[in-house]
């Protein structure tokens, strides 16, 4: 598959990160930060994948549980998971994941076509498919993480 469209370009390179037992990846250049895990505030009436709001330097910020939202299950925060700061549709959006593992540098014919497995789903949130050393990586499409009226919201 080549590097087209919304997928990076051969030199690229992507964050691998853990949620749920999986590895995926995100392109770099929509990471704005890497924290540690620290407490949100729940948001009344959020769906059950938004852990809540954290203040960030002045700025509220949504958390979203990456596990919840693919369908891997509910996360439980501890002292080793972190916050990737990501952007998000213009907005800053926060990614509880369990580990941030590496970086990877995009290279021809890295990248493939999702299998198909008749869930419209699974294209919706995978961009591509990545054979690493590691196992296969998934990379995510940010934009299908915080859908637009939940990210204007927020």
């Amino acid at each position: 598959m080549q590097a087209t469209g919304g997928l990076p370009h051969v030199g690229a390179e992507l964050i691998s990160i853990m949620a749920g037992g999986q590895q995926f990846a995100i392109d770099i250049m929509s990471v704005r930060e890497i924290r540690g895990w620290t407490a949100s505030t729940p948001l009344p009436h959020a769906p059950s994948h938004v852990l809540g709001m954290i203040n960030l330097r002045g700025s509220i910020l949504p958390v979203v549980d990456l596990a919840s939202r693919l369908g891997l299950g509910m996360a439980t925060p501890n002292q080793s998971s972190v916050v990737v700061v990501t952007q998000i549709h213009d907005r800053e959006v926060g990614l509880l994941v369990d580990a941030v593992c590496d970086i990877l540098t995009v290279t021809e014919n890295m990248l493939h076509e999702p299998p198909d497995v008749g869930a419209d789903q699974v294209r919706e949130f995978v961009d591509a498919v990545m054979s690493t050393d590691e196992g296969i990586v998934s990379l995510l499409s940010l934009d299908n993480v915080l859908p637009k009226s939940l990210a204007l919201a927020a």
